[in-house]
C-alpha cells in the first residue's frame, strides 16, 4: 500500500481546505473586494498547496528513494521522475 493511500484521510482533509480557500478567493473576486484581500487569499492557497506538495514529496522520498531494497538503477529512475515533477512544479 502506498503512502498516499495510507494517509489519504489527512491528504483529503488538506485538499478540502484548499478547495475552501479557492472558493473564498472566488467569493472575494465576485464581491469586488480590495486587491489586498485577493492577494491574501492567493497567498493562503499557494501556502496550502506548497504544504501539501512538501508533505507528499517527503513521504515519497522516504518511502521510495530511501527503500533499502531498491537497486541503483531503480533509485536513479525514481530520482529522475521526482526531478521531472519538481521542475514542472517550480515553473
Amino acid at each position: 500500500m502506498t503512502h498516499t493511500v495510507q494517509g489519504s484521510k489527512r491528504l483529503l482533509a488538506r485538499v478540502r481546505r484548499i478547495r475552501g480557500q479557492a472558493e473564498a478567493l472566488e467569493k472575494t473576486l465576485v464581491q469586488g473586494q480590495e486587491c489586498l484581500a485577493v492577494l491574501q487569499q492567493i497567498a493562503a492557497i499557494r501556502g496550502a498547496i506548497n504544504g501539501l506538495m512538501t508533505h507528499v514529496l517527503e513521504d515519497h522520498l522516504r518511502e521510495h528513494l530511501a527503500a533499502p531494497a531498491l537497486s541503483e538503477k531503480q533509485r536513479h529512475a525514481e530520482m529522475e521522475q521526482i526531478i521531472t515533477v519538481l521542475r514542472s512544479y517550480m515553473k
